[in-house]
This record gives C-alpha cells, sequence and structure tokens, in this order.
C-alpha cells in the first residue's frame, strides 16, 4: 500500500474539522474516499465541499463493506465509538478514534480485545500528546531528572460552559445521550496525559462529582478527587464547566523538585541534590535544598489532529511507532469511571474498577435519563 484510502464517519463537528485539514493536503499518504453520516444536512455539506470524487453512505457498516477504504476515522457520538471500531477490527480496516474511547471501560475492554484478534492499525485521537509542552515534561520525568513522583496536582477548570451551551442539544449533557458531564466530554485530554506524562495509573481514587452543580443538567459539572499511587504518591483532580475565569495549572513534585504547567509555560524548580539526600545529611532546625528556578525552553507547535493523522497513515504505511496507541484509551476512561464510581458509592474505589457494578450503575442513571440515546450513527 502507497496510499491510505479513508472513510470518515461522522461529518458533525469534529469530523468536518478532520476533512478540513484531509482536503487541503496536510497530512501525506492518505486520501479521503468517503464519508458517512445519518443526517441529510451533513452529507449535503459533504456533496457541496467534496464533490462527487469522495463517496458518500448514510450506513457506516455499508461503507466498511464497499471496499473502497483501507482505514476508518470514527467522529461519532461516544456510545457507539466501540462498536464500530469493532466492526472495523473485524473487516480489517484500520481504526482512529475520536476520543474518548467510549462510555464505559466494559465496552472499551470488548473493544480492546477485539483489536488483539486483528492485524491492524488503531490509534486515539489523543492529540494533546503532540503538544511541546507534555512532550518536555513526559521527557523530564522519563528521563528520570525530576526523580521519584510525590505528588500531582491538575486543577483545570477553564472549561466554561453556559446554559444555552447545554440547552442546545437535548442529548447534551445525560445520561442517556452522552454518558457523562465534564470528565467525559471536556477532560478527555487532561486524564489521558495526567497518566501519560507521569506513568503511572492510581491504585485508588476517592471523588466528590456534584451533578448539576451549576446548570440545569443531569450529568457531573463539578469534580474533586483524590488519587493515590502504588509508590505512595498522592494526586489531586479539580474541574468543573461553571466557574470563570478558570484555571489550568499542572504541578508535578519528585525528589528532584517541582514542575509546573501553567499559561503554556514549563517551569522547573530544581533541587540542587534530591529532597532525600538533602533530609539525610540535614542536621539544622530549619532547612531546605538548595532549588534553581528554571524556565524550561519549549520548542515547536503543537501539529494537534494534523499530527495524529499523520502518525496514524505512517504506521499503516511505514510501521511509525503510534503516539497515542487505541489500546490506551481505556486508561483515562477508567479514572473517569472511577471518580463517577467513588461518588455513587461514597466511598474508595480500587483499580482497575469493579467494571460491572460501574455499568449497573450507569443504566440506571439511563433509565434516570430525560433524553433517551438515539440509536442512529451520527
Amino acid at each position: 500500500m502507497q496510499n491510505v484510502r479513508l472513510g470518515i464517519i461522522g461529518v458533525g463537528n469534529m469530523g468536518k474539522g478532520h476533512i478540513k485539514y484531509l482536503i487541503k493536503d496536510e497530512v501525506s499518504g492518505v486520501t479521503l474516499a468517503a464519508v458517512c453520516d445519518a443526517i441529510p444536512e451533513n452529507l449535503k455539506w459533504a456533496e457541496q465541499e467534496l464533490g462527487e470524487a469522495v463517496l458518500r453512505y448514510t450506513d457506516p457498516y455499508e461503507m466498511m463493506d464497499s471496499k473502497e477504504i483501507d482505514a476508518v476515522l470514527i467522529a461519532t457520538p461516544h456510545y457507539s465509538h466501540p462498536e464500530l471500531s469493532i466492526a472495523c477490527f473485524e473487516r480489517g480496516l484500520h481504526v482512529l478514534c475520536e476520543k474518548p474511547a467510549g462510555v464505559y471501560t466494559k465496552q472499551v475492554r470488548e473493544m480492546n480485545e477485539a483489536w488483539e484478534k486483528s492485524n491492524v492499525v488503531f490509534s486515539m485521537m489523543y492529540n494533546q500528546r503532540t503538544n511541546p509542552l507534555y512532550r518536555k515534561l513526559k521527557d523530564i520525568i522519563d528521563s528520570g531528572e525530576l526523580g521519584e513522583i510525590k505528588r500531582t496536582n491538575w486543577i483545570i477548570t477553564n472549561w466554561y460552559r453556559s446554559q444555552s451551551y447545554y440547552d442546545s442539544g437535548s442529548w447534551r449533557a445525560t445520561w442517556a445521550g452522552e454518558g457523562g458531564g465534564v470528565l467525559l466530554n471536556q477532560d478527555p485530554h487532561q486524564l489521558d496525559l495526567w497518566q501519560w506524562t507521569i506513568g503511572m495509573m492510581p491504585t485508588r481514587v476517592r471523588a466528590f462529582c456534584y451533578f448539576g452543580k451549576h446548570r440545569n443538567i443531569e450529568v457531573e459539572d463539578d469534580v474533586t478527587a483524590f488519587v493515590e499511587y502504588e509508590n505512595g504518591a498522592t494526586g489531586v483532580f479539580v474541574t468543573t464547566t461553571g466557574e470563570a475565569p478558570g484555571t489550568n495549572r499542572f504541578e508535578i513534585s519528585g525528589d528532584r523538585g517541582k514542575i509546573v504547567i501553567e499559561n503554556n509555560q514549563l517551569t522547573f524548580w530544581r533541587l540542587r541534590e534530591p529532597e532525600s539526600e538533602f533530609n539525610k545529611r540535614f542536621t539544622g532546625s530549619f532547612g531546605s535544598p538548595e532549588c534553581w528556578k528554571c524556565e524550561v525552553p519549549v520548542e515547536g507547535v503543537n501539529p494537534d489532529h494534523k499530527g495524529i493523522t499523520q502518525n496514524f497513515v505512517n504506521a499503516i504505511l511505514h510501521g511509525e511507532a503510534l503516539i497515542a496507541p487505541g489500546a490506551e484509551g481505556i486508561k483515562g476512561l477508567m479514572i473517569s469511571n472511577a471518580m463517577l464510581l467513588s461518588t455513587w458509592t461514597d466511598g474508595w474505589v480500587d483499580m482497575p474498577i469493579d467494571e460491572e457494578l460501574y455499568y449497573d450503575y450507569l443504566q440506571q442513571k439511563i433509565a434516570e435519563s430525560s433524553k433517551k440515546k438515539k440509536e442512529a450513527m451520527v
């Protein structure tokens, strides 16, 4: 194969965004061959923008079976991601899936198991993994320069959403329509980066999620969570869609100092010697290790969605290592599921979570939801 024939399922906001850079040839080695959507207006837009050269479908399975595509980019509502991905795997089609991987880990685990039986490339659209800020952070941590992680703290409250935003669609912010709130819709990138940059998943979670605290919605719009890690480190994650102005500050403390990412800058308060070594030798009443404030240079711009798509294509054509392997989509989702389950059960949740218990709670929420999930893949 010298060129990947790509089909896109879902021509909503995200699908249109991907189409726009693809038709400008901003990703090499790929041709947009087909699009699929159940909404007539979206297919009409595709006809006007793409002409007859790009095939149009209303049924995703018809597109999968057409033999006209080699790979699929899934940009549909959350619930459908695993089902469509599995169908692609079974047909030998490569998959690039928009975040989140799904709504609950039980369905995503089934998706991962189906992929393991296939021989295709599977990637997640975690386009913040291409952000130079977070790549530099991961590089510093992986190199050991920060030392053993002691604490993480992410305050991500700059997701302000008005009531009119939620009122713009009857499916928005409902258990049946979306399956979650700020954790599932706004925070998947941060939850992924949280575990990806430090290289650790929590071992247990205690969270306090508030449902419809700031807006007239069913799902969580305010969350404060505490986590513990196997090495004894702890972490806090705070998020909401109801504050203005918001904050985006990620802080990681280690044995050799502290790193903070805020306002698109990475600052390393670097200790001249590890805190543990200083503590062993220091005999005075008060004192602390010598510390240097380092503004770490971060070069380059984030290639964003185009970067992940190019990497996906390169993996198909040349065997390039994936930046965001699809099977890793379950990690950030499990953290968000754990936060909700902790709130629903009013206690600690061990990781990995009890997937059946979470599923049962979610089904109760869906049954009580004001908006029943549509079966159409839109």
